[in-house]
């Protein structure tokens, strides 16, 4: 006796190994590499050579350094500019900048400032000169000075002043002004004066001396005003521009 077996309801048969189910495995995929740019690959390695290039310049540039002199410490204008005043210095300046070489500095020393000069600052050719400021036709006059008789200001030479007598009272309440009224005391007599050289005050009176530069036919007369201490000093007013 044969017995049929018949599949249940809803099952799907599976197909055995090689059946029509079994599909081929997928071919892999081809990855397309990118065609390199000779021509974008040169260009970069020119760009950055260049750039190594002046980076390199720009460094070797910057480490040039010159030997220059520089200010020591303060000097007046018209002051006579001494050793002391100027120092070495090794800088790296622009092309631009004027400077004076430190084997110029022999000849420097001994000529006076055309400009103040500040201590720290860079010496340039324009700032000396070996122009006096006791020009011909004149003559040098030391004026000494309490702190009376000068400005708390401080002097400078190149600057004008005026030298004022100052006659003792006696002598100021006899005068009179021509043309003016009796009894009024004259007016003071003044010299125009350019300063050249300002002392250090003395420590225990506060004198100082400040040499000025008169008129030759001024100076004799100047000399002996200062001889009485009857003299004091003003700065000159300043002429209009």
């Amino acid at each position: 006796m044969s017995t049929t077996t018949t599949p249940a309801a809803g099952r799907v048969p599976v197909p055995g190994p090689g059946g029509p189910a079994d599909k081929p495995a997928p071919a892999p995929r081809v990855v397309r590499q990118r065609r390199r740019r000779p021509g974008l690959i040169a260009l970069s390695v020119a760009l950055i050579a260049a750039g190594g290039l002046s980076g390199a310049l720009l460094f070797t540039a910057s480490g040039e350094r010159s030997s220059v002199l520089v200010v020591a410490r303060d000097v007046q204008v018209g002051a006579a500019i001494t050793d002391a005043d100027l120092a070495p210095a090794s800088l790296a300046l622009d092309p631009a900048v004027k400077a004076v070489p430190v084997t110029r500095k022999a000849g420097i020393v001994g000529q006076r400032a055309a400009v103040a000069l500040k201590a720290g600052s860079l010496l340039s050719p324009g700032q000396v000169t070996s122009v006096s400021l006791v020009k011909a036709g004149e003559q040098l006059v030391g004026v000494a000075l309490k702190p009376s008789q000068l400005p708390a200001s401080r002097l400078a030479p190149g600057q004008k002043v005026l030298i004022v007598s100052t006659p003792d009272p006696a002598q100021a309440a006899a005068g009179a002004t021509s043309g003016g009224k009796a009894g009024e005391p004259a007016a003071p007599k003044t010299l125009p004066a350019t300063v050249v050289a300002v002392g250090l005050a003395a420590p225990a009176t506060g004198v100082a001396v400040v040499d000025v530069a008169v008129p030759a036919s001024d100076g004799p007369t100047l000399a002996a005003r200062v001889a009485t201490g009857a003299v004091a000093l003003i700065i000159a007013p300043q002429e209009a521009g």
